[in-house]
């Protein structure tokens, strides 16, 4: 665990489609998290540097492709329609499957991005419990299948050596856990009270768990 002084960076990886709430989940609560851990910070990722059409059509700027992306303490594939492209594209798998699995992490659909580069086979692992628009299966049924060996959990966070959060809003749990890890429990419950989200950190952990593999992690 490092002291709150400590360096640390997470990778949010993007690709056409992510959905916003996943960037904001996760590069948002880390910009709030840095008023009381002044030296994390994050590093966008995209298959090339350069912008990156989210769903719904805002742009955002990808200041590094996998190619020249820095080390980060964790790569966080964040979720969105774009997924079934994404788990096709060699760069991108090439570079998640070179990642120790101690350093990967997803939010939401993320998990199939993962599942592709075969980081979560044999794991307990979670993604988005719904389908959604469109969609003929939820994406934890599909996550069953891609994920070779794998066992699928509802759950807010499943920590399998590599983490995997759950959907769509649940992608700020998954990033409070994240700095959980890093920095301690503390400094992810103080970053959520910062953020005005305690109540539902703890709410969605209390209907939803927390867990290490199989295994429940107490409240």
């Amino acid at each position: 665990m490092k002291d709150r002084s400590a360096p640390a960076r997470i990778g949010v990886i993007l690709y056409d489609t992510v959905e916003p709430i996943d960037v904001g989940g996760t590069v948002g609560v880390i910009s709030m998290a840095r008023r009381i851990l002044p030296n994390i910070s994050d590093a966008v990722i995209a298959r090339r540097a350069g912008p990156v059409r989210l769903a719904g059509g805002l742009v955002v700027e990808a200041p590094f492709g996998v190619a020249d992306a820095p080390a980060c303490d964790v790569y966080v594939v964040c979720g969105g329609a774009g997924w079934p492209d994404a788990s096709k594209d060699p760069e991108l798998i090439g570079f998640l499957k070179r990642q120790p699995a101690e350093r990967l992490a997803s939010v939401c659909t993320g998990a199939l991005v993962l599942a592709a580069a075969g980081a979560l086979d044999g794991r307990t692992v979670t993604t988005r419990r719904n389908a959604a628009g469109a969609e003929a299966r939820a994406p934890i049924a599909l996550l069953a299948e891609v994920a070779k060996g794998a066992s699928t959990k509802a759950a807010a966070v499943v920590d399998d050596v590599v983490v995997t959060g759950g959907g769509v809003s649940l992608t700020i749990d998954a990033t409070l856990y994240l700095i959980g890890k890093l920095y301690g429990v503390d400094a992810a419950e103080e970053v959520a009270r910062l953020i005005e989200y305690d109540r539902a950190y703890h709410a969605n952990r209390e209907a939803l768990g927390h867990y290490a593999g199989v295994q429940l992690v107490a409240s």
